[in-house]
């Protein structure tokens, strides 16, 4: 009986310490997770301080690569594209590119307010070019999460002329056709520093679904929508001096 008496007295002793041995798994399992995003956080830094002076693929031209499927680039400096074009992808895009800081909180706001609003107006040129190059597409709150403040840091680090040319150097303009000069080789024959105000807004215009919309040969709606992007071409010329050396 005594020997009984102790062996339940020993094992009563004993659970006590099992509790505390899964509460630290749990809290070293807790701590992983959360220390997963600083990591890639450094990481995407660290690309960046290379990509300041080394252009990037985006990750769907990464995808293609590891697919075997064809990839049209061929990348140039901002010098080398005619500035009708990143005028244009302002006017389309994002008409506060000079004045925000990579972010901006004002349209976000708007959007998380009103259900029906789009998306994509909330989303700056840094937040689309940090998506092309460190995150995948579609839409989540978790993307948005480490959008976010990548945006905002490099949009410090970059600046906007680095910004502007790295987006228009890794935007997509067709299937497997990546790039201003791609894109404008492809569908209008002639190198980017050429493009007129037209195909400028022409390619601005398809920027939205690049896989359905075809700057070369624009539906009427493409057609519409590249002619109200002109028009407003000659509204924002003191909304681009960020983009003048």
């Amino acid at each position: 009986m005594d020997g009984a008496r102790r062996r339940r007295e020993t094992a009563g002793r004993d659970l006590p310490l099992a509790r505390p041995r899964r509460s630290r798994r749990v809290r070293q399992v807790v701590g992983a997770l959360l220390l997963l995003p600083a990591v890639g956080f450094v990481l995407a830094l660290t690309l960046a301080l290379v990509y300041s002076a080394v252009m990037p693929p985006s990750t769907l031209m990464l995808g293609r690569w590891l697919t075997l499927q064809p990839v049209s680039r061929d990348p140039v400096p901002l010098s080398a594209i005619a500035p009708a074009l990143p005028q244009a992808v302002i006017a389309s895009e994002d008409q506060r590119f000079c004045l925000d800081h990579g972010v901006d909180f004002g349209a976000i706001r708007d959007v998380v307010e009103d259900e029906d609003s789009p998306s994509r107006g909330a989303s700056t040129i840094a937040m689309q070019t940090v998506k092309n190059v460190f995150l995948w597409p579609g839409r989540s709150y978790i993307r948005k999460a480490v959008e976010i403040p990548l945006a905002l840091a490099l949009d410090t680090l970059w600046g906007k002329r680095r910004m502007m040319e790295i987006y228009l150097n890794v935007a997509e303009w067709g299937d497997g056709i990546y790039g201003a000069q791609a894109a404008s080789r492809h569908w209008f024959g002639k190198d980017a520093s050429r493009l007129t105000r037209n195909e400028a807004a022409l390619l601005a215009a398809v920027l939205p679904n690049p896989i359905t919309r075809s700057a070369g040969r624009p539906s009427p709606g493409v057609r519409r929508r590249a002619a109200r992007i002109q028009a407003m071409m000659g509204q924002i010329d003191g909304l681009t001096g960020c983009l003048r050396r």
